[in-house]
């Protein structure tokens, strides 16, 4: 037997032998130090005791409220534009009305100028999203016109400025065609285009009036509101029925339209309020209904899946965006993040819910040597383009699952079988 020069007590040998131990913790993100970290979706917060020999950890099951906000400031999806192309000009037809006179003089100056729209924060439906433009866009250019009647300097009589008043501009129809589940936009007297390819209404209107940052990278998909409405980057412009007809002869197949053709949803009922979703303003003599559809479907399921980060914890390699710039052309090397996330979650389900789950294979943090004490973590939770994920003043919760190694003492035992009184002797981790 060994013995130290200071005591008496015998060195107990390393056997080399643990105890293999899984141990959970559960963490609520509303136990965090709110006044520290007021955003739940970064944060600290220490564990409840330290954990020793710590071999390998991974999120065990989660519990995430379904209340984000798919349109927001935040994700840069809140605005579009839109320019007038040709303004219905009431001279031209020789009508007498001085509230279309004043309308024309009020928008002239519009003329191919971008105007710019915002939604209300939140989560949409589609229809909510068509009546949201609609209104969106009418009372924007509402806004415009009163502007310039209440301009002492333009000469507006009071009964115009009254009649405008009442109404207001109401010539924009925006309607979505629930088969197709794509939006159609329509004006009933003025044409017009929706400016995709512009960006200069993003930086004068959330950048410099918020307190949001974000890399300005150009993105293919998500790359504002028009992207979730189902355009593309490329303008689109409206047409009246006389020039959708001359572009389709352009084509090797097309339908055959009449000149009074009207803009509708033929599986709708006859008659009923949304077959025709946009019909001609019998007010102003000699007008054209012009009208455009986004190219592709809606898109208002927002991300897919959160992704969770650990400090010191990750383990997960992700890809970034491709974007296209001078390094990604002139270089072979990977776009890409090693180590990015701790953990990947789904997001199956849309506002307003509350869902769980757990990883049944989910990816496992190994330490080797093992991490010898952990007493805190630091948690982020994002989406795959950086953004925080956005759960306002909802609470959600996870488990942590650790696999602790705890060291063991050798020991000798014997086991014997109930059945056959069979009897097997141990020494250390052998039978004999």
């Amino acid at each position: 037997m060994n013995n130290t020069t200071f005591n008496n007590h015998p060195i107990i040998k390393n056997s080399n032998q643990y105890f293999f131990e899984k141990k959970y913790i559960s963490i609520h993100s509303e136990d965090r130090d709110i006044s520290k970290y007021p955003n739940s979706s970064e944060f600290e917060i220490l564990l409840p005791q330290e954990y020793l020999n710590v071999a390998s950890s991974r999120l065990h099951s989660w519990s995430f409220p379904a209340n984000y906000n798919v349109f927001s400031i935040n994700n840069y999806n809140v605005v579009m534009s839109f320019k007038f192309l040709d303004l219905y000009n009431p001279g031209e037809y020789s009508v007498t009305n001085d509230l279309a006179f004043a309308i024309f003089s009020a928008l002239y100056d519009y003329s191919d100028k971008e105007i710019v729209i915002t939604i209300e924060t939140g989560f949409y439906n589609p229809d909510q999203m068509a009546t949201e433009l609609t209104n969106q866009f009418n009372q924007t250019v509402t806004n415009i016109i009163t502007n310039y009647f209440d301009d002492p300097n333009n000469n507006i009589s009071n009964t115009v400025k009254n009649q405008f008043k009442t109404n207001g501009y109401k010539r924009f129809s925006i309607a979505y065609n629930s088969v197709a589940q794509r939006l159609f936009f329509g004006n009933q007297a003025d044409k017009f285009i929706i400016t995709n390819e512009s960006s200069s209404f993003i930086s004068s209107n959330i950048i410099n009036n918020t307190c949001v940052t974000k890399n300005l990278i150009p993105e293919l998909v998500n790359w504002g509101l028009p992207s979730y409405l189902g355009f593309t980057r490329c303008n689109v412009t409206a047409y009246n029925v006389s020039e959708y007809i001359e572009l389709l002869k352009e084509t090797p197949f097309h339908t055959i339209l009449s000149n009074t053709f009207v803009p509708r949803f033929f599986y709708q009922e006859v008659n009923s309020s949304s077959e025709f979703w946009i019909e001609p303003d019998t007010t102003l003599t000699g007008s054209s209904i012009y009208y455009l559809q986004a190219p592709f479907k809606i898109n208002f399921m927002g991300p897919s899946y959160l992704y969770m980060e650990i400090d010191g914890w990750n383990c997960i390699d992700e890809t970034s965006p491709y974007n296209l710039n001078l390094y990604t052309t002139q270089t072979n090397k990977r776009n890409s993040i090693v180590n990015s996330s701790f953990a990947k979650i789904p997001v199956p389900t849309t506002p307003i819910s509350q869902w769980f789950d757990e990883h049944g294979l989910g990816p496992y943090k190994y330490w080797n040597p093992v991490a010898e004490r952990i007493s805190k973590i630091k948690v982020k939770f994002r989406y795959h383009n950086g953004l925080l994920a956005d759960f306002s003043k909802f609470d959600y919760s996870f488990m942590l699952e650790l696999n602790i190694l705890k060291p063991q003492q050798e020991k000798s035992y014997s086991i014997v079988n109930a059945f056959d009184l069979t009897q097997q002797q141990s020494y250390g981790s052998k039978f004999i």
